[in-house]
């Protein structure tokens, strides 16, 4: 048999196992109301934003024509870069393409082989992916768990560096690490704590910068890297960090250096974004409040949801096929609700992944509950309310 005959024959027998577990996955538009995206503050359709989107494409082209060490630099990068160095109170920033790009580029250079990374068993795929790529012997802690972070860090001996990665939010949880803890433990241990901020920046803290700049200790964090395809509602991420550590980036990332820089109009708009979150404060305490809202409601009506206070409320389902149902069931009453299935997450955790906006309406929110709590009952998961 052909070489691709074969090939044809693996993948649909993979195909077919995804099929069987209920793990085969669809693209699918978006439609109904946005329970589900990451756009927490409504900023991808500001009007700034969209304005200073067409200006700078209007100057600068679609396309970047290359990476920015070679014909692909633009002086509204660097412009961006200093406004969001400004705005994470660090030495430099560095603009990447992705979240994922950012992520791997900051654990296969900083880290090497030699070192050991202590990794949350939690922490998203790119994360999980830098540490993998990075050569260095990867240590997996338990979920928010500094005790036993604190052990295995004293039990682990190594010539080399040592590296703490945690995300500052959790994107599949909703829960926030315990950074103050962590950089006590970094400190005394010498190791360097890198930290993600992809569903944090924009939003905590009293300028929104994040849950480092809420927890009182950027001065402590070696590097942050910064989502701006979330809250900020565009594309692409930012390392934040000392001078040192950005430059050795520009110089050895292989994500950064071989990559085709992003359309410049990009950090037009960003530049913009940041302008909002530090303008218009009124959004950040909008999410806030409508989190809250969402958070006590569903207990109310008998939809178990862990303890928290941020923006993603995970609805624990279990079974793949049941969180498909229930997902289905909502979107079909104008809900955008979508499952979460491995290997977003752990095997029989499945779940919906309800992401808060800052547009949403009490009166949508309850009625939203009200639909959730119905489809929940009809596969025997959702108590009766008080």
């Amino acid at each position: 048999m052909p070489e691709d005959s074969r090939l044809e024959s693996r993948v649909r027998a993979r195909l077919a196992g995804l099929q069987a577990q209920g793990l085969l996955r669809s693209l699918n538009a978006p439609a109904g109301i946005d329970l589900s995206s990451n756009d927490y503050l409504n900023l991808s359709r500001h009007p700034l934003l969209l304005a200073r989107l067409i200006e700078g494409a209007a100057r600068e082209g679609c396309g970047s024509t290359g990476s920015r060490l070679l014909r692909g630099e633009r002086e509204c990068f660097a412009a961006v870069e200093r406004r969001f160095a400004r705005f994470k109170q660090t030495e430099r920033s560095l603009y990447f393409g992705a979240g994922y790009l950012a992520n791997v580029a900051v654990l296969t250079t900083l880290a090497e082989e030699g070192d050991v990374i202590f990794s949350d068993e939690r922490n998203h795929a790119s994360l999980i992916d830098g540490t993998r790529l990075s050569r260095a012997r990867t240590v997996v802690f338990p979920h928010n768990d500094p005790a036993t972070l604190q052990r295995l860090l004293n039990g682990t001996t190594t010539n080399g560096l040592r590296f703490i990665v945690v995300e500052s939010l959790f994107s599949m949880d909703g829960d926030v690490a315990p950074l103050v803890e962590y950089v006590a433990i970094a400190r005394a241990a010498g190791a360097a704590l890198v930290v993600d901020e992809a569903h944090a920046v924009g939003i905590y803290g009293a300028r929104g910068s994040g849950l480092i700049e809420a927890a009182g200790v950027a001065d402590d964090v070696c590097v942050s890297i910064n989502t701006a395809g979330k809250a900020l509602g565009v594309s692409g991420a930012f390392v934040a960090g000392p001078a040192w550590a950005i430059e050795y980036l520009v110089q050895r990332a292989r994500p950064f250096v071989f990559s085709t820089a992003p359309p410049p109009a990009l950090a037009d708009a960003l530049e913009a974004s940041l302008t909002v979150v530090e303008e218009e404060p009124e959004r950040r305490e909008r999410l806030l409040a409508r989190s809250a809202f969402l958070r006590a409601r569903l207990p109310a009506a008998g939809v178990d949801v862990a303890d928290g206070m941020s923006q993603i409320v995970p609805v624990a389902v279990g079974d793949n096929a049941r969180a498909v149902a229930v997902a289905r069931a909502l979107q079909r009453g104008g809900f955008d609700v979508r499952a979460i299935r491995p290997p977003s997450v752990p095997d029989g955790t499945a779940r919906l992944r309800v992401s808060v906006n800052a547009g949403l309406s009490e009166e949508v929110l309850d009625r939203f509950v009200a639909a959730l709590a119905a489809a929940l009952k009809e596969i025997g998961l959702c108590a009766a309310s008080s």
